[in-house]
Protein backbone atom coordinates (compact mmCIF):
# COMPACT_ATOMS: atom_id res chain seq x y z
CA UNK A 1 0.00 0.00 0.00
CA UNK A 2 1.33 3.42 -0.92
CA UNK A 3 1.83 5.79 2.00
CA UNK A 4 -0.33 8.89 2.20
CA UNK A 5 1.02 12.27 3.28
CA UNK A 6 -2.14 14.19 4.11
CA UNK A 7 -1.69 17.98 4.06
CA UNK A 8 -1.27 19.49 7.52
CA UNK A 9 -1.38 23.08 8.69
CA UNK A 10 0.27 24.59 11.76
CA UNK A 11 -2.45 25.97 14.06
CA UNK A 12 -2.36 29.73 14.57
CA UNK A 13 -1.55 29.43 18.28
CA UNK A 14 1.54 27.36 17.48
CA UNK A 15 2.58 29.48 14.51
CA UNK A 16 2.52 32.51 16.84
CA UNK A 17 5.50 30.98 18.68
CA UNK A 18 7.71 31.66 15.66
CA UNK A 19 8.01 35.41 16.33
CA UNK A 20 9.20 34.90 19.91
CA UNK A 21 11.72 32.26 18.86
CA UNK A 22 13.15 34.46 16.12
CA UNK A 23 13.57 37.37 18.53
CA UNK A 24 15.28 35.07 21.03
CA UNK A 25 17.66 33.74 18.38
CA UNK A 26 18.47 37.20 17.07
CA UNK A 27 19.54 38.18 20.58
CA UNK A 28 21.58 35.03 21.28
CA UNK A 29 23.23 34.32 17.92
CA UNK A 30 24.31 37.85 17.00
CA UNK A 31 27.87 37.84 15.73
CA UNK A 32 28.15 34.05 15.40
CA UNK A 33 29.76 33.32 11.99
CA UNK A 34 28.03 31.04 9.51
CA UNK A 35 30.63 28.28 9.75
CA UNK A 36 29.88 28.04 13.50
CA UNK A 37 26.13 28.14 12.99
CA UNK A 38 26.46 25.37 10.40
CA UNK A 39 27.43 23.11 13.30
CA UNK A 40 23.92 23.44 14.75
CA UNK A 41 23.27 19.70 15.24
CA UNK A 42 26.70 19.31 16.78
CA UNK A 43 26.94 22.66 18.56
CA UNK A 44 27.20 21.98 22.30
CA UNK A 45 26.38 25.07 24.39
CA UNK A 46 25.01 24.38 27.87
CA UNK A 47 24.36 28.07 28.54
CA UNK A 48 22.26 28.38 25.38
CA UNK A 49 20.30 25.27 26.36
CA UNK A 50 19.57 26.69 29.81
CA UNK A 51 18.44 29.97 28.22
CA UNK A 52 15.99 27.96 26.11
CA UNK A 53 14.86 26.11 29.22
CA UNK A 54 14.12 29.36 31.03
CA UNK A 55 11.71 30.19 28.20
CA UNK A 56 10.00 26.82 28.62
CA UNK A 57 11.28 25.59 25.27
CA UNK A 58 13.06 22.42 26.42
CA UNK A 59 10.51 19.63 26.65
CA UNK A 60 7.94 21.71 24.80
CA UNK A 61 5.63 18.72 24.22
CA UNK A 62 6.32 16.93 27.51
CA UNK A 63 3.70 16.81 30.30
CA UNK A 64 3.60 19.79 32.65
CA UNK A 65 3.71 17.49 35.70
CA UNK A 66 7.25 16.54 34.69
CA UNK A 67 8.40 20.07 33.88
CA UNK A 68 7.37 20.22 30.24
CA UNK A 69 5.15 22.77 28.55
CA UNK A 70 2.43 20.34 27.44
CA UNK A 71 2.22 21.86 23.97
CA UNK A 72 1.45 20.24 20.63
CA UNK A 73 3.75 18.56 18.12
CA UNK A 74 3.13 21.53 15.83
CA UNK A 75 4.60 23.92 18.42
CA UNK A 76 7.70 21.74 18.54
CA UNK A 77 7.88 21.77 14.74
CA UNK A 78 7.95 25.58 14.76
CA UNK A 79 10.62 25.68 17.46
CA UNK A 80 12.90 23.08 15.87
CA UNK A 81 12.50 24.59 12.41
CA UNK A 82 13.59 28.01 13.65
CA UNK A 83 16.48 26.66 15.73
CA UNK A 84 17.94 24.66 12.85
CA UNK A 85 17.31 27.28 10.16
CA UNK A 86 19.20 29.83 12.28
CA UNK A 87 22.00 27.39 13.13
CA UNK A 88 21.43 27.44 16.89
CA UNK A 89 23.65 25.11 18.99
CA UNK A 90 21.22 22.37 20.07
CA UNK A 91 23.48 19.40 20.84
CA UNK A 92 23.50 19.80 24.63
CA UNK A 93 19.78 19.03 25.00
CA UNK A 94 19.07 17.43 21.62
CA UNK A 95 19.12 13.75 22.60
CA UNK A 96 17.70 14.21 26.09
CA UNK A 97 14.71 16.28 25.00
CA UNK A 98 13.92 14.47 21.76
CA UNK A 99 14.57 10.82 22.66
CA UNK A 100 15.50 10.13 26.26
CA UNK A 101 12.68 11.98 28.02
CA UNK A 102 9.91 10.49 25.82
CA UNK A 103 11.46 7.04 26.27
CA UNK A 104 11.53 7.39 30.07
CA UNK A 105 7.96 8.68 30.11
CA UNK A 106 6.84 5.67 28.09
CA UNK A 107 8.87 2.87 29.69
CA UNK A 108 10.59 4.21 32.80
CA UNK A 109 9.62 3.88 36.45
CA UNK A 110 7.90 6.73 38.23
CA UNK A 111 11.13 7.38 40.12
CA UNK A 112 13.08 7.69 36.84
CA UNK A 113 10.44 9.97 35.37
CA UNK A 114 10.10 12.20 38.44
CA UNK A 115 13.83 12.60 39.04
CA UNK A 116 15.21 12.92 35.53
CA UNK A 117 12.61 14.37 33.14
CA UNK A 118 12.24 17.68 35.07
CA UNK A 119 16.04 18.03 35.09
CA UNK A 120 16.05 17.58 31.31
CA UNK A 121 13.42 20.31 30.96
CA UNK A 122 15.54 22.64 33.12
CA UNK A 123 18.57 22.04 30.90
CA UNK A 124 20.40 20.34 33.76
CA UNK A 125 20.64 16.73 32.53
CA UNK A 126 22.37 15.92 29.23
CA UNK A 127 22.08 12.46 27.63
CA UNK A 128 23.88 10.27 25.16
CA UNK A 129 22.68 7.08 23.50
CA UNK A 130 24.64 3.82 23.71
CA UNK A 131 23.69 1.82 20.63
CA UNK A 132 26.58 1.28 18.18
CA UNK A 133 29.50 -0.91 19.21
CA UNK A 134 33.01 -1.47 17.83
CA UNK A 135 33.06 -3.87 14.86
CA UNK A 136 29.26 -4.01 14.67
CA UNK A 137 28.46 -1.34 12.09
CA UNK A 138 24.72 -0.61 12.00
CA UNK A 139 23.77 -4.08 13.23
CA UNK A 140 22.31 -3.24 16.63
CA UNK A 141 21.24 -6.84 17.19
CA UNK A 142 24.91 -7.88 17.44
CA UNK A 143 25.35 -6.05 20.76
CA UNK A 144 28.06 -7.62 22.94
CA UNK A 145 28.09 -5.25 25.94
CA UNK A 146 26.68 -7.31 28.78
CA UNK A 147 25.04 -6.70 32.14
CA UNK A 148 24.83 -9.56 34.62
CA UNK A 149 22.73 -9.67 37.76
CA UNK A 150 24.78 -8.74 40.82
CA UNK A 151 24.06 -8.07 44.48
CA UNK A 152 21.72 -5.09 44.50
CA UNK A 153 21.82 -4.47 40.77
CA UNK A 154 23.76 -5.10 37.57
CA UNK A 155 27.42 -5.52 36.65
CA UNK A 156 28.11 -4.05 33.22
CA UNK A 157 31.08 -4.58 30.88
CA UNK A 158 31.59 -3.66 27.24
CA UNK A 159 32.01 -0.71 24.88
CA UNK A 160 30.00 1.73 22.79
CA UNK A 161 31.28 3.85 19.91
CA UNK A 162 30.18 6.88 17.86
CA UNK A 163 28.36 8.06 20.95
CA UNK A 164 27.42 11.69 20.41
CA UNK A 165 28.91 13.80 23.23
CA UNK A 166 29.30 10.81 25.51
CA UNK A 167 32.26 12.63 27.07
CA UNK A 168 30.00 15.56 28.06
CA UNK A 169 26.79 13.73 28.98
CA UNK A 170 25.40 13.15 32.45
CA UNK A 171 23.58 9.93 31.52
CA UNK A 172 23.56 7.26 28.87
CA UNK A 173 20.65 5.04 27.88
CA UNK A 174 22.41 1.93 26.62
CA UNK A 175 21.21 -1.15 24.78
CA UNK A 176 23.00 -4.12 26.36
CA UNK A 177 22.66 -7.87 26.53
CA UNK A 178 21.17 -9.19 29.79
CA UNK A 179 20.59 -12.80 28.68
CA UNK A 180 21.56 -15.19 25.91
CA UNK A 181 24.35 -14.60 23.41
CA UNK A 182 25.04 -12.75 20.17
CA UNK A 183 23.48 -15.63 18.26
CA UNK A 184 20.14 -14.77 19.90
CA UNK A 185 20.12 -11.47 18.02
CA UNK A 186 17.42 -9.13 19.38
CA UNK A 187 16.28 -11.50 22.10
CA UNK A 188 17.76 -10.89 25.54
CA UNK A 189 18.52 -7.19 25.05
CA UNK A 190 17.61 -4.55 27.64
CA UNK A 191 18.05 -0.82 28.14
CA UNK A 192 19.93 0.54 31.14
CA UNK A 193 20.17 4.06 32.53
CA UNK A 194 23.84 4.75 33.27
CA UNK A 195 25.22 7.78 35.15
CA UNK A 196 28.37 8.75 33.27
CA UNK A 197 30.29 9.84 36.38
CA UNK A 198 30.34 6.52 38.26
CA UNK A 199 33.41 4.28 38.65
CA UNK A 200 34.27 2.12 35.66
CA UNK A 201 32.82 4.41 32.98
CA UNK A 202 35.41 5.96 30.63
CA UNK A 203 34.51 8.20 27.68
CA UNK A 204 37.18 9.20 25.16
CA UNK A 205 36.36 11.81 22.48
CA UNK A 206 36.87 11.00 18.78
CA UNK A 207 38.07 13.82 16.52
CA UNK A 208 36.20 14.08 13.19
CA UNK A 209 37.26 15.37 9.77
CA UNK A 210 36.32 18.94 10.71
CA UNK A 211 38.62 18.82 13.74
CA UNK A 212 35.71 18.73 16.21
CA UNK A 213 35.13 16.20 18.97
CA UNK A 214 31.45 15.37 18.74
CA UNK A 215 31.66 11.60 19.12
CA UNK A 216 33.21 9.38 21.73
CA UNK A 217 34.08 5.81 22.54
CA UNK A 218 32.73 4.69 25.91
CA UNK A 219 34.07 1.74 27.91
CA UNK A 220 32.38 -0.05 30.81
CA UNK A 221 34.80 -1.85 33.11
CA UNK A 222 32.77 -3.84 35.67
CA UNK A 223 30.38 -0.94 36.24
CA UNK A 224 28.04 -1.59 39.17
CA UNK A 225 24.53 -0.25 38.59
CA UNK A 226 21.56 -0.23 40.93
CA UNK A 227 18.46 -2.33 40.32
CA UNK A 228 16.57 0.76 39.19
CA UNK A 229 18.96 1.23 36.26
CA UNK A 230 16.75 -1.05 34.18
CA UNK A 231 14.36 0.82 31.88
CA UNK A 232 11.16 -1.06 31.12
CA UNK A 233 11.16 -4.84 31.18
CA UNK A 234 14.23 -7.02 30.99
CA UNK A 235 14.54 -8.46 27.50
CA UNK A 236 12.33 -5.78 25.91
CA UNK A 237 15.19 -3.51 24.92
CA UNK A 238 14.91 -4.18 21.20
CA UNK A 239 11.28 -3.05 20.96
CA UNK A 240 12.05 -0.04 23.15
CA UNK A 241 15.01 1.08 21.08
CA UNK A 242 12.94 0.83 17.88
CA UNK A 243 10.41 3.17 19.52
CA UNK A 244 13.26 5.49 20.52
CA UNK A 245 14.53 5.68 16.95
CA UNK A 246 11.00 6.54 15.82
CA UNK A 247 11.16 9.60 18.12
CA UNK A 248 14.44 10.56 16.42
CA UNK A 249 13.12 10.26 12.87
CA UNK A 250 9.75 11.93 13.26
CA UNK A 251 10.57 15.65 13.36
CA UNK A 252 11.74 18.30 10.87
CA UNK A 253 15.37 17.66 11.81
CA UNK A 254 16.20 15.80 8.59
CA UNK A 255 15.85 18.64 6.09
CA UNK A 256 17.71 21.62 7.60
CA UNK A 257 21.30 20.47 8.16
CA UNK A 258 22.61 22.44 5.16
CA UNK A 259 20.31 25.47 5.47
CA UNK A 260 22.94 27.83 6.88
CA UNK A 261 25.12 27.07 3.85
CA UNK A 262 22.23 27.79 1.45
CA UNK A 263 21.44 31.07 3.23
CA UNK A 264 25.10 32.10 3.12
CA UNK A 265 25.35 31.34 -0.59
CA UNK A 266 22.15 33.24 -1.40
CA UNK A 267 23.41 36.15 0.71
CA UNK A 268 26.59 36.16 -1.36
CA UNK A 269 24.57 36.23 -4.59
CA UNK A 270 22.58 39.20 -3.35
CA UNK A 271 25.68 41.24 -2.57
CA UNK A 272 27.30 40.34 -5.89
CA UNK A 273 24.38 41.33 -8.13
CA UNK A 274 22.01 39.48 -10.42
CA UNK A 275 22.49 35.69 -10.37
CA UNK A 276 23.43 33.80 -13.49
CA UNK A 277 20.74 31.60 -15.09
CA UNK A 278 22.42 28.53 -13.55
CA UNK A 279 22.48 30.11 -10.09
CA UNK A 280 18.82 31.16 -10.37
CA UNK A 281 17.86 27.65 -11.50
CA UNK A 282 19.70 26.03 -8.58
CA UNK A 283 18.13 28.44 -6.09
CA UNK A 284 14.66 27.57 -7.39
CA UNK A 285 15.43 23.86 -7.33
CA UNK A 286 16.65 23.91 -3.73
CA UNK A 287 13.71 25.97 -2.49
CA UNK A 288 11.20 23.76 -4.33
CA UNK A 289 12.69 20.59 -2.84
CA UNK A 290 12.79 22.12 0.63
CA UNK A 291 9.17 23.25 0.39
CA UNK A 292 8.07 19.74 -0.65
CA UNK A 293 10.03 18.02 2.09
CA UNK A 294 8.73 20.52 4.65
CA UNK A 295 5.14 19.71 3.73
CA UNK A 296 5.87 15.98 4.04
CA UNK A 297 7.47 16.56 7.44
CA UNK A 298 4.46 18.62 8.51
CA UNK A 299 2.25 15.72 7.49
CA UNK A 300 4.24 13.40 9.77
CA UNK A 301 3.83 15.96 12.56
CA UNK A 302 0.08 15.90 11.95
CA UNK A 303 0.10 12.11 12.33
CA UNK A 304 1.99 12.41 15.61
CA UNK A 305 -0.49 15.03 16.82
CA UNK A 306 -3.27 12.55 16.01
CA UNK A 307 -1.41 9.94 18.11
CA UNK A 308 -0.66 7.77 15.09
CA UNK A 309 2.63 5.92 14.58
CA UNK A 310 4.08 7.10 11.23
CA UNK A 311 7.16 4.86 11.21
CA UNK A 312 7.20 4.37 7.44
CA UNK A 313 6.30 7.96 6.63
CA UNK A 314 9.01 9.30 8.95
CA UNK A 315 11.52 6.93 7.34
CA UNK A 316 10.59 8.21 3.88
CA UNK A 317 11.05 11.84 4.94
CA UNK A 318 14.36 11.01 6.61
CA UNK A 319 15.67 9.18 3.54
CA UNK A 320 14.60 11.87 1.06
CA UNK A 321 15.64 14.67 3.40
CA UNK A 322 19.09 13.20 3.93
CA UNK A 323 19.65 12.90 0.17
CA UNK A 324 18.59 16.55 -0.22
CA UNK A 325 20.90 17.75 2.57
CA UNK A 326 23.84 15.78 1.24
CA UNK A 327 23.45 17.11 -2.31
CA UNK A 328 23.68 20.78 -1.32
CA UNK A 329 27.43 21.28 -0.68
CA UNK A 330 28.38 19.70 -4.02
CA UNK A 331 25.82 21.73 -5.95
CA UNK A 332 26.94 25.00 -4.37
CA UNK A 333 30.61 24.13 -4.79
CA UNK A 334 30.03 23.63 -8.52
CA UNK A 335 28.53 27.11 -8.76
CA UNK A 336 31.31 28.76 -6.76
CA UNK A 337 33.95 27.07 -8.91
CA UNK A 338 33.05 29.37 -11.80
CA UNK A 339 33.62 32.58 -9.80
CA UNK A 340 36.74 34.72 -9.95
CA UNK A 341 39.43 33.48 -7.53
CA UNK A 342 39.38 35.49 -4.33
CA UNK A 343 35.84 36.81 -4.86
CA UNK A 344 34.09 34.31 -2.60
CA UNK A 345 33.89 35.43 1.06
CA UNK A 346 36.11 33.35 3.39
CA UNK A 347 33.17 32.76 5.75
CA UNK A 348 31.14 31.18 2.95
CA UNK A 349 34.10 28.98 1.97
CA UNK A 350 34.57 27.90 5.60
CA UNK A 351 30.88 27.05 5.85
CA UNK A 352 31.01 25.05 2.63
CA UNK A 353 34.10 23.18 3.81
CA UNK A 354 32.44 22.20 7.06
CA UNK A 355 29.15 21.05 5.56
CA UNK A 356 30.93 19.14 2.79
CA UNK A 357 33.13 17.32 5.30
CA UNK A 358 30.20 16.39 7.55
CA UNK A 359 27.51 15.63 4.97
CA UNK A 360 28.47 11.94 4.59
CA UNK A 361 27.38 11.46 8.22
CA UNK A 362 23.87 12.76 7.49
CA UNK A 363 22.82 9.36 6.15
CA UNK A 364 24.28 7.53 9.16
CA UNK A 365 22.65 9.31 12.11
CA UNK A 366 19.21 8.03 12.97
CA UNK A 367 19.62 4.92 10.83
CA UNK A 368 21.54 4.30 7.62
CA UNK A 369 19.93 4.68 4.23
CA UNK A 370 19.91 0.90 3.82
CA UNK A 371 18.14 0.36 7.15
CA UNK A 372 15.55 3.00 6.35
CA UNK A 373 14.83 1.58 2.94
CA UNK A 374 14.34 -1.84 4.50
CA UNK A 375 11.73 -0.33 6.84
CA UNK A 376 10.05 1.43 3.91
CA UNK A 377 10.04 -1.76 1.82
CA UNK A 378 8.40 -3.73 4.63
CA UNK A 379 5.84 -0.97 5.14
CA UNK A 380 4.98 -1.07 1.43
CA UNK A 381 4.70 -4.86 1.48
CA UNK A 382 7.71 -5.33 -0.78
CA UNK A 383 9.63 -7.66 1.56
Amino acid sequence: MLQSFEPARIPDADEALRKDVREFLAAHLTGMPADRRARSWMGFDADFTRALARRGWIGLTLPTRYGGAGRSQFARFVLIEELLAAGAPVAAHWIAERQSAPLLLRYGTETQRAEIVPAICRGEAFFCIGMSEPNSGSDLASVRSRAERAAGGWLLSGSKIWTTYGHRADYMIALVRTSGGVEDRNRGLSQLLIPMNIPGVTARPIRDLAGDEHFSEVHFDDVLLNDDALIGEEGSGWDQVIAELAFERSGPERIYSSTVLVDSWIGHLRTRGDPTPAEAALTGRLLAELATLRQMSLSVTGMLAAELNPVVEASIVKDLGTSFEQSIPGLIADQLASETPGSVPPELLATLEYVASMSPSFSLRGGTREILRGIIARGLGLR
